[in-house]
């Protein structure tokens, strides 16, 4: 709508009707039928079509940045309802290895190889496994079922272990630059709107000419004569200065936010990339070196506490750092998968157009 140009107007008009004398009932009437048509300066209709691009443009980066908001939430959803699941498998593998502890417990007591009181923090240490695997299984149904509503259909098949558990390798790391990306995408397109008002209103500066005809009916003498015309408007009062002063102001204030939207974006960014790297270097330490070093502790462990060499204590502290260990790894990858995610967002590129403004 912003390139149709103005529709002309029909114009009726009858005088000298209605008098004394000669201008009595309508002898004496003139009747003049014409049109005018306003004929716009000043490239006010380019003007108009930019605006309406901008504005167009900006709206196609807010669908694009809703997207990548969504891309983000869907792959946070994932992590935690992978994350579940592998806390889910943990889970009943403490509570296997409780259930194990308490056979043997039973069995030392039995033989007199051990107290009563080992028995009784085995047979705790079960039941309390026995409870985490209950909490985790719902918190698996929470996470499937918060993933299934952002995604719009049932998740009840496997979940990628593989990639949970794939980190990044160690390597330098580049600060990508905020320039391109969606981070920017919408300061810009605002900068750009503002851009196209101010042309707009300098536009509207310039006066309009509106040209008219028509014919013109004489009826005391029965002839008939065109009439044609033509109005400028004369800017005495309002000349447009205000509306170019209020749109320059917009444009600067969207050119300052514009400045301080790639500080901000040029920081998150970079911190993002610290945060990828941290996380990766956590995630290989825990679920490398210490998550190998306590399974191989706790497995000394058990053996030792069956074979009568360690105590129940020793054992309880060697299963407690385990299992703190394997929770500590799932964190880390969580943190890991959270952070590129972010980082993915951050430096996800910005749309271009065509030569016919459609996003490419």
């Amino acid at each position: 709508m912003a390139g149709l140009r103005p529709n002309p107007s029909v114009q009726g008009q009858l005088e000298n009707v209605g008098g004394t004398g000669a201008y009595r009932g309508f002898a004496g009437s003139e009747t003049t039928v014409g049109f005018s048509l306003p004929i716009e300066t000043g490239g006010k209709r380019s003007a108009r079509v930019a605006v309406a691009d901008a504005r167009i443009d900006r709206s196609r980066i807010v669908s694009v940045v809703a997207l990548a908001d969504l891309e983000q939430q869907v792959t946070e959803l994932y992590v935690e309802a992978v994350s579940a699941e592998r806390r889910l498998r943990v889970a009943r593998e403490q509570s296997d290895i409780a259930v194990e502890g308490l056979r043997v417990a039973r069995d030392r007591v039995m033989v007199g190889a051990a107290s009563p009181i080992d028995q009784q923090r085995a047979d705790v240490l079960a039941i309390n496994a026995r409870a985490a695997v209950e909490r985790a299984e719902r918190s698996v149904e929470v996470a499937r079922a918060n993933l299934s509503r952002v995604m719009g259909r049932p998740v009840t098949g496997p979940l990628d272990m593989v990639w949970f558990d794939g980190v990044s390798g160690p390597g330098p790391t580049l600060t990508p630059s905020a320039d391109g990306t969606l981070a920017l995408a919408l300061a810009r397109a605002d900068v750009t709107t503002a851009d196209a008002q101010v042309r707009l209103a300098r536009a509207n500066r310039i006066p309009d000419i509106t040209l008219s005809a028509g014919a013109r009916r004489l009826q005391a003498t029965r002839d008939t004569a065109a009439v044609v015309g033509i109005s400028i408007p004369l800017p005495l009062f309002n000349n447009g200065s205000a509306a170019i002063g209020q749109a320059k102001a917009e444009r600067d204030q969207f050119a300052a936010q514009l400045r301080l939207a790639r500080l901000d974006a040029d920081r998150a960014i970079a911190n993002a990339v610290a945060d990828v790297a941290n996380a990766a270097t956590s995630a290989r330490a825990a679920n490398g070196p210490a998550l190998a070093a306590a399974l191989e502790a706790a497995r000394i462990a058990r053996i030792g506490y069956g074979q009568g060499k360690f105590d129940q204590i020793e054992l309880l502290d060697a299963e407690r750092t385990l299992a703190e260990t394997r929770a500590a790894a799932i964190d880390s990858l969580v943190t890991y998968h959270n952070a590129v995610a972010r980082l993915r967002r951050l430096t996800s590129p910005a749309p271009t157009t065509n030569p016919t403004g459609d996003p490419r």
